[in-house]
């Protein structure tokens, strides 16, 4: 196992934390979490955080490590990772990197050497406030002018990814893009990919909304704004908290904040895609809708075997 990696990949309700929890439990794994919003504490509903029980199954890595209102880089990211993966591999254990964000998934993979240009809080406040104004479809272009590259591997909507590209273009004078060069991990990997037809995994994001719910999102929202977090922080502008939080401040129904979780996390799917191409060689996809479990357990079997 000391030199063996397995990431699970793919969009959001495709199955890949429950498909996880079943390998590492028989190929006596433990799982390193790449959802960049389950890294929050107190974000669990919403983010689709695996349950105290799941959790107690296998260890799991990196889930619930820093604070709302605590900033957390990439390079942070990337740093934590890689040495939660040596450190389960030096346990002859095999490590699971398991998420849908394909920024945290990429650059461990690919082994990012990400630029040193420290936070800069005046131009950020001085851009947050452009958006604010202009909205951040005026920054996303400044972006696509100045690093085409960077912004079409940017959601237009992540105002937090947007403003740090800028900043790093503004602060070096270089393309954000051409300063990530990559060294990739020796050890061997195998990227797992779950697809599905689109409207099979529109229905699934329909139900865990509809469970989210039921199981009390708008109660944990309460909760955050009882605690003192600011809808504007990154762990509360994503889907779902951010929807919520507009039903509280009574600028939506709760009907229509439902529908518009849905709505973007359908959006959300199209964008993961980019990230995760079926094209792609180095990803093995399964169509959740033609496979078992044990079908992919064969192939991890084979990808130790080798």
């Amino acid at each position: 196992m000391m030199n063996r990696l397995v990431a699970i990949v793919g969009p959001t309700a495709v199955g890949k934390s429950r498909l996880a929890l079943r390998l590492a439990q028989f190929f006596d794994g433990e799982v390193v979490n790449a959802d960049s919003r389950q890294v929050y504490r107190n974000v669990d509903i919403g983010t689709a955080k695996p349950s105290p029980e799941e959790l107690a199954l296998v260890p799991h890595h990196l889930i619930s490590i820093i604070n709302p209102n605590e900033s957390f880089s990439l390079a942070q990211y990337q740093e934590l990772a890689c040495k939660a993966i040596q450190d389960i591999q030096e346990r002859q254990k095999l490590p699971f990197l398991v998420g849908g964000s394909g920024l945290y998934i990429w650059a461990v993979l690919e082994g990012w050497k990400i630029p040193k240009v420290p936070p800069d809080p005046e131009l950020r406040r001085s851009l947050e406030a452009q958006a604010a104004t202009f909205g951040v479809e005026k920054l996303y272009q400044e972006l696509m002018q100045a690093d085409p590259s960077a912004a079409q591997k940017i959601d237009p909507r992540n105002v937090r990814r947007v403003i740090r590209a800028l900043e790093v273009v503004r602060k070096t004078g270089a393309a954000f893009s051409q300063l990530q060069s990559k060294e990739a991990p020796t050890f061997a990997i195998l990227i797992i990919g779950l697809t599905g037809d689109r409207a099979e995994l529109y229905r699934r994001i329909d139900r865990r909304i509809d469970q989210m719910m039921e199981r009390g999102l708008v109660k944990e929202v309460e909760n955050l704004v009882q605690m003192g977090y600011d809808f504007n922080l990154p762990a509360l502008s994503g889907i779902g908290y951010k929807q919520i939080g507009m039903h509280l401040r009574g600028e939506l129904t709760l009907a229509e904040a439902v529908q518009q979780m849905k709505y973007e996390t359908h959006r959300f799917v199209r964008h993961q895609y980019t990230w995760f191409r079926l094209s792609d060689n180095r990803i093995h996809w399964f169509n959740i809708q033609e496979v078992t479990e044990e079908q992919i357990a064969e192939s991890v079997t084979s990808f130790l075997n080798q």
